[in-house]
């Protein structure tokens, strides 16, 4: 009887034992903004390395909704989420609670594509009266109009709302241009066809920006500081690692979405572009943090198009404080 006691003591102090252990890995959502794909890389290399559990977190990505991630952070049902720039300004200002904490590229992905053979487009001013193919947004106005005047045309061309079936519409030649990502449709257009041609954003009057961030909300900061500056840390690791070993993390991806029956030969050619191109780590070796400037510009761009809106639907009259819609304090680098 005695033996048996203290067989249940020892077992007791055990678990005592380890309990602060497990107490230590803090759950922590993400919600994604696609399918996942090579923007997303950095998160899965960090689950499947380890990363996540080593700083004493233990992350859930959740499967995509249709449902923005912006607006399951906003509403408290994800922790962080992966906020597009332009989503990010504009929510903002309409009073969601959004705070980007986590640059995932360091320049704009985005760039106007129409097919290689269009012998009648050389240049952004022969897009006037041409057909777009859009995606509902104020943003593409304003963005394509800029372009097409930085070259001398009037900006005037036709929309039709196709979403993704832009790119269909664009190959088969139903539409004269469309918008892309390119390290994801970009290089799938590389390696199937057709061949396509392109203007950069930045290139016709356009500010570079960071095209879409790690964020979450001011309250999770305030309330969750450390929580956040571990799952932050990790995933930068996870980001890094892609970059030095990207034959492992275009593995790791495929294989922890499976379901998504992602083909590996493009996983691997996408984040090689992001990597060639300096996306997820800049030539200097920034990879993470959030550039001021290009927020700025980017701020002030929708600012001056009438883009940012209040809670009520009406163009802000007065320039917001940018400086409180990002933070780089979180990402476990000394200053």
């Amino acid at each position: 009887m005695i033996m048996l006691h203290l067989r249940a003591a020892l077992t007791l102090c055990a678990a005592l034992i380890a309990t602060p252990a497990l107490a230590q890995s803090t759950p922590v959502t993400v919600a994604l903004d696609w399918t996942p794909n090579t923007n997303h890389i950095g998160l899965f290399v960090a689950e499947a390395k380890g990363f996540y559990e080593e700083a004493g977190v233990a992350v859930e990505i959740l499967p995509y909704t249709d449902t923005s991630a912006a607006t399951l952070v906003a509403n408290n049902i994800a922790d962080f989420g992966i906020l597009g720039s332009i989503s990010l300004l504009t929510q903002r200002t309409a009073g969601a609670d959004l705070v980007a904490t986590y640059a995932l590229v360091q320049t704009e992905t985005g760039r106007l594509v129409f097919k290689a053979d269009r012998d009648d487009i050389q240049r952004p001013s022969d897009l006037d009266g041409k057909i777009y193919a859009g995606f509902g947004s104020g943003w593409e106005a304003a963005l394509i109009g800029t372009i097409i005047r930085h070259d001398g045309g009037k900006g005037e061309f036709e929309t039709v709302t196709l979403g993704t079936s832009a790119y269909e519409a664009l190959a088969n030649g139903a539409v004269d241009f469309t918008l892309e990502v390119y390290t994801w449709e970009g290089v799938k257009a590389e390696l199937d066809g057709p061949a396509q041609r392109a203007f950069r954003y930045a290139d016709y009057g356009v500010p570079d920006q960071h095209t879409n961030f790690l964020g979450t909300t001011s309250a999770y900061l305030a309330e969750h500081p450390d929580t956040a500056e571990a799952f932050l840390s990790a995933s930068r690791r996870g980001y890094a690692f892609a970059v030095e070993h990207p034959d492992e993390a275009a593995d790791i991806l495929v294989a922890a979405n499976s379901e998504a029956l992602l083909d590996r030969d493009f996983v691997r050619a996408s984040l090689q572009a992001l990597i060639d191109g300096h996306y997820l780590q800049a030539e200097d070796g920034t990879i993470g943090t959030i550039d001021p400037a290009k927020m700025e510009a980017m701020g002030d761009f929708l600012f001056d198009a009438g883009l940012l809106k209040d809670g009520d639907g009406v163009a802000v009259r007065e320039k917001p404080d940018f400086s409180a819609y990002y933070s780089n304090d979180y990402l476990g680098i000394e200053p």
